[in-house]
């Protein structure tokens, strides 16, 4: 087992900005994210096993009393704002798709422990594997670790919408009902949608909320 750390694989994280104030509140809880003795690995799961996973191993720690070596199971989410059929409404979105966080002893080579607690996770149905080098689990760099969790905290959460810049969209509520136009900028912040249409014979743009279109 390595001692070295490396970056996951996987999409680029981006760093949120927070309130000062959330940040003050959870900079303690981020000082005890890997207490000594312990890393932060990840595991490969079939795709949309996530959370089969996760309770599969809450399960296996449990019953093969391994409280000792496995300590956290983290599904990195973030909250979307998804717009469909004219509502709003907040979801979870999983940050990196196919892949869950464990915190549990760091691994050691030639260490009877370690061997214990990698089995524990490896042989946890539905997970295909550890991120890492070559057979050996690699653990997350430590600044990795706090920008997933920031993240996952983010105080704003993302919105997600159904068209881009470019597309024809349909009015579907307010003065202008029924136009249709095509989308030519989205703000994301303000929650609006610029949309160019021809009214009295002369393109126009116009700007509504994503509750007032949907995509043809």
């Amino acid at each position: 087992m390595p001692r070295k750390r490396a970056s996951a694989a996987g999409p680029a994280l981006k760093e949120k900005v927070t309130a000062p104030e959330a940040e003050a509140a959870t900079k303690a809880e981020e000082e005890e994210l890997t207490p000594p003795g312990r890393a932060w690995y990840v595991i490969h799961t079939y795709s949309g096993y996530e959370n089969k996973v996760k309770t599969n191993l809450e399960h296996r720690v449990d019953s093969m009393d391994a409280q000792g070596l496995v300590f956290q199971v983290v599904i990195p989410t973030e909250d979307e704002i998804e717009i469909r059929d004219g509502q709003r409404r907040t979801v979870a979105r999983k940050i990196f798709p196919g892949y869950v966080l464990v915190q549990m002893m760091e691994l050691k080579e030639d260490d009877p422990e370690s061997s214990r607690a990698w089995f524990v996770v490896r042989n946890t149905p539905g997970v295909t594997g550890f991120v890492g080098s070559g057979n050996r689990p690699v653990p997350l760099e430590e600044p990795e670790v706090r920008r997933i969790i920031r993240q996952m905290r983010a105080v704003e959460p993302r919105v997600k919408v159904g068209f881009a810049v470019g597309q024809s969209v349909r009015v579907i509520d307010g003065p202008f009902i029924d136009f249709v136009g095509q989308v030519d900028e989205i703000n994301l912040e303000k929650g609006k949608v610029k949309v160019l249409t021809s009214f009295f014979g002369r393109e126009t743009p116009v700007e509504l909320d994503f509750l007032q279109v949907e995509r043809l």
